[in-house]
C-alpha cells in the first residue's frame, strides 16, 4: 500500500500543478480511477532474503555515523 501512496505522490502530487483543493482532488480521483481500470500486480524484484541482507549492510554502515 505505500508504494501505492508512492506511485500517486509521485505521478500526480509532485509534478502536478494545482490551483486549488478542488482542482487537485479531481485530479488525484481521476488518476485512482485510470489506475483501477489498468491494475497489474506489483512483482517483487528480490527475495526477502536479499532485502533483508540489503537492510542488514545499510543498519551497518549508518550505525556509527553520528546520526
Amino acid at each position: 500500500m505505500e508504494r501505492w501512496f508512492g506511485f500517486l505522490a509521485d505521478q500526480k502530487i509532485r509534478r502536478g500543478t494545482h490551483k486549488s483543493v478542488r482542482s487537485l482532488e479531481a485530479d488525484i480521483r481521476a488518476w485512482v480511477k485510470q489506475w483501477n481500470e489498468n491494475l497489474t500486480p506489483f512483482t517483487w524484484t528480490k527475495t526477502a532474503e536479499e532485502i533483508l541482507d540489503s537492510l542488514a549492510r545499510f543498519c551497518q554502515r549508518i550505525s556509527g555515523a553520528g546520526h
